[in-house]
């Protein structure tokens, strides 16, 4: 039993921690272009002015219930602050020999996210920017040269900072419309180039990062809520408007997924897992199924949220639901009422609560070997649509020998077992997976401490936390091995 000779295999990015050139060839800024580096125990800040002359900046707390930016702050460019998505790891000026590298590796898709701001460099501009147009047009080129297909994220945290100025992010309906006449220029630029799309990277970070996922400079539960709606709406106008323009077109969905444990059998535990998947599987319910959860809208009642809605938008969603779903999978997280009993000390687990039987890294995240596998089959039974694992690595403080080399043996251990057990999902439990791909291609800036030392890739840059270093690229030993995996269809994993 093996994966399907039709199965992709790949790696992404993002452009927002990848792309860099942030003030070249017309782009405008985006959301993650005002945001800081941080570290493990730094939080990144979002900097702001005010219109007195003001300035400062804010943490940016993945996880946390609540962000906002000071009355009258706008989030700007301020002197004195360290900006590391402006150089990214320089894709703009490297993509051929970025993608040479994945070529190499012998990827059948590159996931890729395109700069709303690099098209559009206000977000809701009547006409594009035609170098933005042409340097993605390059890019695909340059695939298709390879044989690499692009599976393209309209928005992965790169909403244009010119929308959020104005009108305060997603909570603002403007956005639907301004999204959809992006999708609308790139769509049809890019018709016969590309098939695959994605339209809002990890939806459901509105509620764990709102201005990441929303732009959203007040993150209210009201605002997240409206944003959250907002997005559902455009995204579901994104996939009519994709069928019309090209029947190829396959659309999908994207969730940041992690399997949920109960730390003991407590029924208070079993309760807490509950609520949280409710929290987390509500946005695919509604791109996937098109309606609201009945938990969801009891939880707006009790709340007193109050939606600006339309009876056209609940139409849009039944009728016009993703073509697939694709989601980020790293690890799983442990819940439970006794907190004081089970404190750990990472930064990603849900309340903090370690797993005893499973080993972490510096940054917190637990391995856990059968993560993928429970994440395929839970969404695969709820919507039975095909599934795509579009983000699942280590991040790692990978060093580099005096003879460029980088012996990664504990991510080719990590992705050996995440592989391992995406193949049972579909050979022992028939989950329609249409593909993988590894975060990252090619090292990055890491999304949630804004550093390099956190890296992901199968290839090595030589930048720093600073942005100090050559950008050269060396290939570390899981360069190697994930060659070897795509040649033989994920049969060989030694």
């Amino acid at each position: 039993m093996t994966l399907n000779k039709t199965f992709m295999w790949g790696g992404a990015s993002a452009a927002n921690q990848y792309e860099g050139g942030y003030n070249e060839g017309g782009k405008g800024l985006n959301a993650v272009d005002v945001l800081t580096n941080g570290s493990a125990t730094e939080p990144r800040k979002v900097t702001w002015k005010m219109p007195n002359g003001k300035t400062g900046a804010t943490d940016l707390v993945w996880g946390a219930d609540y962000f906002k930016l000071p009355d009258g702050a706008i989030p700007q460019l301020v002197d004195d602050y360290y900006y590391p998505s402006h150089q990214g790891t320089d894709f703009y000026h490297h993509y051929q020999e970025d993608i040479k590298y994945m070529a190499d590796m012998g990827f059948d898709v590159f996931r890729l996210s395109m700069n709303w701001s690099r098209i559009l460099p206000n977000g809701d501009d009547e006409k594009p920017n035609q170098e933005g147009l042409e340097f993605y047009d390059k890019v695909f080129d340059e695939c298709a040269k390879y044989g690499i297909k692009p599976l393209v994220t309209l928005s992965h945290y790169e909403t244009p900072l010119s929308l959020i100025q104005r009108f305060g992010g997603w909570k603002d309906r403007h956005l639907i419309d301004a999204f959809v006449h992006y999708a609308d220029v790139v769509m049809n630029y890019y018709k016969g180039k590309v098939k695959y799309w994605l339209t809002f990277n990890e939806i459901n970070a509105m509620d764990m990062a709102p201005y990441m996922g929303g732009g959203l400079i007040d993150g209210s539960e009201q605002n997240r809520a409206q944003g959250a709606h907002n997005q559902f709406v455009a995204s579901a106008k994104t996939v009519k408007l994709a069928h019309e323009i090209d029947s190829d077109n396959q659309v999908g969905m994207m969730l940041a997924y992690s399997a949920i444990y109960p730390y003991t059998c407590d029924p208070e535990d079993q309760l807490l897992v509950m609520k949280a998947k409710q929290e987390m599987l509500f946005y695919s319910d509604v791109q996937m199924l098109g309606y609201y959860p009945t938990s969801r809208l009891k939880k707006y009642e009790r709340d007193g949220i109050k939606l600006d809605d339309r009876p056209e938008d609940y139409e849009l969603l039944k009728k016009y639901p993703c073509d697939f779903l694709s989601f980020s999978c790293y690890t799983s997280n442990v819940v439970t009422v006794h907190g004081d009993d089970a404190k750990a000390s990472g930064n990603v687990s849900a309340g903090n609560i370690t797993n005893p039987y499973l080993e972490t890294n510096a940054w917190g995240w637990a391995t856990d070997p059968a993560v993928l596998r429970l994440g395929l089959n839970e969404l695969w039974e709820r919507y039975y649509k095909p599934l795509w694992v579009v983000e699942n690595g280590l991040g790692w403080s990978d060093t580099l020998t005096d003879d460029n080399k980088i012996h990664d043996d504990y991510r080719i251990k990590y992705l050996r077992a995440q592989i391992n057990s995406m193949e049972e999902a579909v050979t022992l439990d028939g989950v329609d997976l249409m593909g993988y791909t590894m975060w990252s291609a090619i090292d990055l800036v890491s999304n949630g401490t804004g550093e390099m030392k956190k890296r992901y890739g199968f290839v090595y840059v030589d930048r720093d936390d600073r942005g100090n270093g050559s950008l050269n690229r060396y290939p570390k030993d899981s360069f190697y091995w994930y060659k070897k995996v795509i040649a033989s269809n994920g049969k060989d994993l030694d």
